[in-house]
């Protein structure tokens, strides 16, 4: 399907209680990631540091996946592989379906997102609900994320406190924060304890080791990972870190990135099943790997820093255009800067070519990108592949935009400006007939509809200076 972002910024603009919401969460994400990082050296040494990491871990990322599946597979966790959002639905709906498993409770799990999952297993008569608080909001009322870390972001208390009343029974009306959260905890214990399954992402790989890492702040992701008898992680192949000793580093920038903390009130390792005489944990831990574009994106060398990205989601938080119109308007699972070029390499720039135009390119989320992805750069890329595509490997859908009519245009202007007396007489030309072409002209309309029209002088600035005697000067 195609998308459409700029009927669905419009009607984001137009909702004044949407743009409060965001304008407000994004302040203080804002100021409390610049208390965190106050000190401009230790940021540029640390973000240097994550990038080094993250670099060196895509440069050798076919080893490392090997290397992690190997040392994962000795620790007792099966591995599996999909290489579309269809195969990774059909390997996790087909280890449940092995279980017997009918229920399950979700951490958060943005692949599990761009999977449809939840859909998928609901149609097989499986049960999935989100226990991350923010996630649990947007399941009750039937929303997507709206931000990568923060997915009920666009919501205030009020609407939550409503959303609560109308789906949990007996819920009284409340915008006590602590009550509302209590109401969710009460029941998603219930959800922990009758679950079949629990289900998660990994915000790190570690092949060294063979080790899952997530970072949370709610205890939910360690309960859906240790309750039910059965632990099912997926998460993009792009996650992957060489050594256990490259985890601290990016540790250190991803929290304090995202929500402003120095770290996250939990961080999980997982690198087998319950062992013989250990209390707690699964019986069975499955991984599943998805590709879903994202080895077409690793064959081009610039395109390939997209996979840097360690799901903070700073690029949002400080987006002018995100902060606007906020997440669901991008029609996609990422949003934001990431977004725009994220989603256009795996879905095609055929279905999501209009991202990368939603940007000002003022670089403020180069600036907060704590692995220094060069976002601008690629959002220049993929407009140039869009128009003018180069069949680089890792383009889908390059050539989407381009317009007989545009080229014929440009080809137009090249042609003027490389002829003098063709420029004299183009200038000359609309000098008297510029102003009478309306705004609404299909040529100018695409401009004009968020622009002014530009207003053409009555004569040229060659004819002033010879009225003014300064032509031969």
């Amino acid at each position: 399907m195609k998308s459409d972002f700029s009927s669905r910024a419009h009607d984001a603009l137009n909702n004044p209680q949407l743009r409060r919401n965001f304008r407000r969460a994004m302040d203080g994400l804002m100021s409390k990631r610049a208390v965190q990082f106050a000190d401009q050296d230790d940021w540029a040494a640390l973000r240097a540091r994550g990038a080094a990491i993250k670099a060196r871990a895509l440069a050798r990322l076919p080893d490392l996946l090997e290397e992690f599946e190997r040392k994962a597979t000795a620790n007792g966790i099966v591995v599996h592989w999909a290489e579309t959002t269809a195969d990774a639905n059909s390997i996790v709906l087909d280890i449940l379906t092995a279980h017997g498993a009918k229920r399950v409770i979700k951490g958060k799990s943005m692949v599990s997102e761009e999977m449809h999952l939840n859909a998928h297993l609901e149609a097989h008569g499986i049960t999935a609900v989100e226990s991350d608080l923010g996630e649990y909001i947007i399941q009750l009322a039937g929303e997507a994320p709206s931000h990568i870390v923060m997915p009920c972001i666009h919501k205030n208390k009020g609407e939550i406190a409503q959303l609560f009343t109308d789906n949990i029974a007996g819920q009284p009306y409340t915008e006590d924060v602590d009550a509302l959260t209590a109401a969710a905890r009460k029941v998603l214990r219930r959800e922990f304890a009758n679950a079949d399954a629990g289900l998660s992402g990994a915000n790190f790989l570690v092949a060294e080791t063979g080790s899952l890492v997530l970072i949370e702040n709610e205890g939910n992701g360690r309960l859906s990972t240790t309750l039910p008898p059965l632990h099912i992680a997926v998460t993009g192949i792009e996650k992957l870190v060489e050594k256990l000793d490259d985890v601290a580093p990016l540790l250190a920038l991803l929290p304090r990135s995202a929500t402003g903390q120095p770290i996250t009130t939990y961080v999980n390792m997982i690198t087998s099943p319950r062992k013989e005489g250990e209390k707690d944990g699964p019986r069975q831990v499955h991984l599943v790997l998805l590709d879903n574009g994202r080895s077409r994106v690793y064959a081009d060398l610039q395109l390939r820093d997209t996979l840097r990205c360690i799901r903070c989601g700073a690029c949002m938080n400080h987006c002018p255009v995100y902060a606007r119109v906020g997440g669901h308007t991008y029609g996609s699972v990422y949003p934001g800067p990431i977004g725009k070029i994220l989603t256009p390499q795996l879905a095609g720039l055929d279905c999501a070519g209009d991202l990368p135009h939603a940007s000002t390119l003022c670089n403020a989320c180069v600036e907060v990108c704590p692995v220094q992805i060069p976002i601008a750069d690629i959002l220049v890329r993929l407009r140039t592949e869009a128009a003018q595509p180069s069949h680089a490997p890792g383009v889908k859908g390059a050539g989407s935009n381009t317009s007989m009519v545009e080229n014929a245009v440009w080809k137009g202007w090249q042609a003027m400006n490389s002829s003098p007396a063709a420029y004299a007489a183009a200038t000359r030309s609309l000098a008297v007939i510029g102003n009478l072409i309306p705004a609404a002209a299909p040529l100018l309309k695409q401009w004009t509809s968020v622009r002014s029209k530009p207003k053409f002088a009555g004569r040229t600035l060659h004819q002033l200076a010879r009225d003014k005697g300064y032509e031969n000067e």
